[in-house]
């Protein structure tokens, strides 16, 4: 009997065998520069690979002078032909499967303003920057096709084993196959065998010049949200006519597209788990003989398995599970599931890339791409031993804490709450926090493991701490939401009007639905503020979010921005902008007055039985200058040091633990 899950049984490809079944999906890296791999870019795949992938599809290169982009990996030319073979070589030499993705924008743009040199099969606006682009020839798409060929013949020569056409989320190849964005009316438009002819010439070319020995993937559209686009219906034709020839090694399918609907394609925490799973179990049923590798969201070894044991797919793709931790599958291939730092769905990641146009970087894994990051422990232990005492268990503290304790250090955490997780507990009790318990979980058993000491329930004084006689401090003890400068300072002595944190502490253990609404003043703009809105709802009547700003969720990336409007739209919470509050006497009878900042027109909220702030935060550092005083070495951490985001509070202390 093998012992082995069937997650580690062997598969093959176009000939070419693969050791498992799990394969890395295409993820923007940004670490290329000028075209050119670099070191690091190949240490993130090469890690992956490390870590026990059987597959790796890679971020989109270019393949065509068309679409030559400086932070893309250039494969249409020699210049870098060492590069590409150091590449290949080192993920391959893991027996792992590299596989060099295809991918064309075309009109679609997610990043502010307009595509000023977009190409599209019709000249019709993009449906999020509403881009207008002008209509690709018929002798470009030949030569787009040439290229291609061309490209994926140099990469096969360099070592790779394959390509993935990316022919979803609304990039070019997509819209050649919806018949919304294409409305040519020459071969590649009008009928689904025309509309399929750009894709289905590419995948020829490569196999008449790459041979039969050379994977071939087709990433597709499954559902991309519109109703005049592709769904399930028109997925499996499209599906079935590009397999007709078995010149596809495999085929997969992603949700959304550039639009009211691109949140679909990265999904997040709040939606069910493995949300594509329908769709592709309805998919498989239509191409039963065509190898189908899944997606979406499988961030468990556990869901991974279940789709092999249902038969509904051959291969399991992994994106983000990836990021967070490349050793998911080793870990998982030698029973320690529990040593996984898992996926919090956040789009983080997403967010880094996109909007800030930084490295991909993950909340729970602070060693993206560095040499030693596949399941990684502190081997190199500190030349002398100091004591060390972190003032808060939050992700902050408890990273620094576990960090420092594994290289040798005597730590202690002192804790406020009962439990390690700070703040973080209170957002895994709201809407889609689940998955954040993963993070304080993973650094509680790693915090174990290195002998960490953990007093909790004390709100640490200076006495507390000098007890310890510690040789450093690490304050990891957050911050604290200001009042609003409309509420009086009387109301904000008496705590009539409280901040939401502590708002919806007080409203964790309610579970009886109140009349009457429930209004939150908004100028934090972040997810764990609308996650409040959205369990506020399921307590009151109605929900109203008032903001001084034009809009709401202003600070975040696009797709977490879909996904905040569309929960709140459908669960009909109610939005004014460009507004603040009065305080005023008509607050005693459940009338709260708000005024437009700019016009000055004043309108009535009515029976408002809930009223709690959400504003920007104070660091909480009072215990920073009297240790100093002292001569005692301070390190401030997460929003001790400045007010952030989750990913900050991991960074800076993983940064402290291995800097003590």
């Amino acid at each position: 009997m093998n012992d082995k899950p069937d997650l580690f049984s062997p598969f093959e490809l176009s000939g070419i065998p693969l050791r498992n079944r799990i394969a890395h999906l295409s993820m923007t890296t940004l670490r290329a520069a000028q075209g050119k791999t670099t070191a690091n870019q190949i240490q993130y795949y090469a890690n992956r690979a490390q870590g026990g992938a059987g597959l790796i599809v890679t971020e989109p290169f270019t393949l065509s002078p068309l679409q030559d982009v400086p932070h893309k990996t250039r494969a249409w030319n020699d210049d870098d032909l060492d590069g590409l073979k150091r590449f290949a070589a080192a993920v391959e030499k893991y027996d792992t499967r590299l596989l060099a993705q295809i991918q064309d924008p075309g009109r679609a743009r997610h990043h502010t303003g307009k595509h000023l040199a977009a190409m599209a099969p019709s000249a019709i606006p993009d449906d999020m920057s509403w881009s207008m682009p002008s209509e690709i020839s018929a002798s470009t798409i030949q030569q787009l096709v040439d290229d291609f060929s061309k490209s994926a013949l140099r990469l096969k020569q360099c070592g790779f084993s394959g390509v993935e056409l990316s022919c979803g989320h609304g990039h070019l190849f997509h819209q050649f196959l919806s018949p919304r964005s294409n409305h040519r009316e020459d071969d590649y438009g009008g009928s689904w065998d025309n509309r399929i002819r750009f894709v289905q010439e590419i995948v020829q070319a490569i196999r008449q010049t790459c041979g039969e020995r050379f994977i071939v993937g087709l990433k597709l559209p499954g559902d991309d949200g519109y109703k005049d686009s592709v769904g399930v219906i028109e997925a499996a034709i499209i599906a079935k006519k590009l397999t007709a020839s078995q010149q596809v090694s495999y085929v997969l399918f992603a949700q959304g597209t550039h639009g009211q609907t691109l949140d679909m394609h990265v999904p997040d925490r709040y939606g069910t788990r493995m949300p594509y799973r329908s769709l592709q179990a309805t998919l498989r049923q239509q191409l039963p003989s065509v190898v189908m590798m899944s997606a979406g969201r499988i961030t468990d070894p556990a869901e991974a398995q279940t789709l092999l044991d249902h038969n509904e797919a051959d291969l399991i793709g992994l994106g983000r599970a990836l990021i967070a931790d490349p050793a998911w599958p080793i870990k998982y291939a030698t029973g320690r599931t529990h040593d996984i730092r898992y996926c919090v769905s956040c789009n983080t990641c997403w967010d880094t890339i996109i909007t800030h146009r930084l490295p991909l970087a993950c909340v729970n894994n602070p060693r993206v791409a560095w040499a030693d990051e596949v399941d990684w422990w502190p081997t190199q232990k500190v030349k002398k031993q100091k004591r060390i005492v972190v003032v808060g268990a939050g992700f902050a503290g408890m990273e620094a804490a576990w960090v420092a304790a594994a290289r040798g250090h005597d730590v202690t955490v002192l804790s406020k709450g009962s439990e390690p997780g700070g703040k973080a507990r209170l957002r895994a009790y709201l809407d889609g926090g689940e998955e954040v318990s993963s993070v304080f979980d993973y650094q509680t058993t790693a915090a174990q493991r290195a002998g960490v000491k953990f007093v909790g329930g004390i709100t640490a004084q200076l006495s507390d701490v000098i007890a310890l006689k510690p040789d450093a401090v690490v304050l990891a003890t957050g911050s604290e939401m200001v009042h609003p400068d409309w509420l009086p300072k009387a109301i904000v002595d008496q705590a009539v009007v409280p901040d939401l944190r502590a708002a919806m502490q007080s409203l964790q253990d309610m579970s009886q639905h109140q009349s009457g609404t429930a209004v939150i003043y908004d100028m934090d703009h972040s997810e764990a503020t609308y996650a409040s809105a959205q369990r506020l709802k399921k307590l009151f009547d109605r929900v109203v979010i008032v903001t001084p700003r034009h809009t709401i969720a202003d600070d975040m990336a696009v797709v977490t921005r879909q996904g905040v409007l569309r929960r709140l739209s459908i669960a009909d919470i109610e939005m004014i902008t460009l507004s603040q509050p009065i305080w005023n006497d008509a607050f005693e009878n459940g009338q709260l007055q708000i005024q437009q900042i700019y016009n000055h027109k004043i309108s009535t909220i009515d029976d408002v039985v809930f009223l709690a702030y959400s504003t920007p935060r104070r660091r909480c550092d009072q215990l920073k200058q009297p240790l100093e005083q002292m001569g005692i070495a301070v390190f401030a951490i997460g929003d001790c040091l400045s007010p952030r985001d989750m990913i900050s509070a991991t960074s800076d202390g993983h940064a402290i633990g291995m800097k003590l």
